[in-house]
């Protein structure tokens, strides 16, 4: 059996943010499963950035299925969780159920990736305290108010977590996030 890895969001996630790590992690050898609040189609979108706009734009991206519902995850069938961005996490933040789910990794010390909005996520179950993070350069304050230490950088690695601001660092994010995984959860 493969070594599974989970990757939580849901309707208007980043698709470049979703689908970039979940293709490369299949490519590594890793199973991976896409966990949302209910077993359905989700829609991503786009976010891009243009010229004469104060923040990205926003345009439907793709769709793709969720494997499962946050309350039918088990964290002790993964190896690791990958936390996507756009604005998913605004919402996802809110639910109970995936907020079982983002704990019991951090109290099992097991890799994290997060990216972008993602790292709301992490700040609602109170993970982020005395932590070096990096996240969408609006997030700063954010961050700051979760008790993380930011860095405005491509990649931030602490301990078993790996941060990343958007989409255009993905190379460097999954690079680190790999370099974690293959040390912790090789794939078997």
């Amino acid at each position: 059996m493969a070594t599974r890895i989970l990757i939580v969001t849901g309707d208007a996630a980043e698709s470049l943010e979703v689908m970039y790590p979940y293709q490369r992690l299949l490519e590594e050898g890793y199973e991976v499963h896409i966990a949302a609040p209910s077993r359905k189609k989700l829609r991503f979108v786009v976010h891009d950035f243009e010229e004469g706009f104060d923040t990205y734009t926003e345009k439907p991206g793709y769709s793709w299925p969720a494997d499962l519902a946050f309350a039918d995850v088990d964290p002790g069938a993964y190896a690791a969780v990958v936390i996507p961005g756009g604005r998913a996490p605004e919402y996802l933040r809110n639910d109970p159920e995936l907020r079982k789910v983002l704990k019991a990794f951090f109290d099992a010390d097991k890799p994290v990736a997060q990216i972008c909005h993602g790292p709301l996520l992490t700040a609602a179950v109170g993970a982020l305290s005395g932590r070096r993070v990096t996240a969408y350069p609006a997030l700063e304050m954010d961050m700051e108010t979760a008790g993380a230490s930011f860095q405005d950088s491509e990649a931030v690695v602490d301990g078993v977590v790996v941060s990343s601001r958007a989409w255009p660092d993905h190379p460097a994010w999954m690079r680190e996030f790999l370099t974690v995984l293959r040390s912790t959860a090789p794939v078997t």
